[in-house]
């Protein structure tokens, strides 16, 4: 038993849609264990019981809904501020980068309300910003280190109120809202009160939809 046990909490904690739908008591754990016992069976290079695996998967169900993250709340000074016509340009991390990144910021004008982010990986270094900037990037910076430009972005920023920082789970649920409406996520950058999203431009009208219904059900 402990052996199935762990692969049926090994295999739900990859699916976390799968995860909140047991701590919500919204699955049918019988049609659930028919479905993950061959999955234990070839795991385990045996025949196991039907009744265990259900077993297994209404005792993590029961640990979920005592366990699983709490809502996110936001309060009315709540915005969502949306960017367009953004780029992503992303470089190659060298020491040419490195020492042309405060050109960058001589470069946007951030007074006037335009766009910058500059995000620095362990190999890569990640800029986004207004389009009407682009070709300014790209004489700043040589060929050789470009590794990828993404044209037409929007951003939307999320305001956190500081008391739901250290809420578990925080990026999920949020990413959660916009997962389930197919938006894909280009990146996410994060301050400690702000939460920005990139999305393609045509996911613009939606994603700020769904953020914003998010936001006045979790007040």
């Amino acid at each position: 038993m402990p052996a199935i046990a762990h692969i049926v909490e090994k295999i739900i904690e990859e699916k976390p849609f799968l995860q909140e739908a047991l701590s919500k008591g919204v699955i049918n754990n019988a049609a659930l264990a028919e479905q993950l016992t061959p999955i234990i069976e070839k795991e385990l290079k045996k025949k196991v019981k039907f009744s265990a695996v259900n077993m297994a998967i209404r005792r993590l169900a029961e640990k979920l809904q005592k366990t699983f993250v709490t809502k996110v709340k936001f309060d009315e000074d709540t915005d969502i501020t949306i960017k367009s016509d953004l780029v992503e340009i992303t470089l190659y991390k060298n020491s040419n980068v490195l020492s042309k990144l405060n050109k960058v910021y001589s470069l946007v004008d951030i007074r006037k309300g335009n766009f910058l982010t500059i995000t620095q990986g362990m190999y890569e270094v990640m800029i986004i910003t207004n389009k009407k900037y682009l070709r300014r990037m790209e004489k700043l910076f040589s060929e050789s280190d470009k590794k990828k430009v993404i044209r037409r972005l929007s951003s939307l920023m999320v305001s956190i109120p500081e008391k739901s920082v250290e809420t578990l789970g925080l990026f999920y649920l949020v990413t959660r809202a916009l997962n389930w409406e197919n938006i894909n996520i280009v990146d996410i950058v994060s301050t400690y009160t702000e939460m920005t999203f990139i999305v393609d431009e045509d996911d613009t009208s939606r994603s700020f939809n769904v953020l914003k219904s998010l936001i006045s059900s979790n007040v």
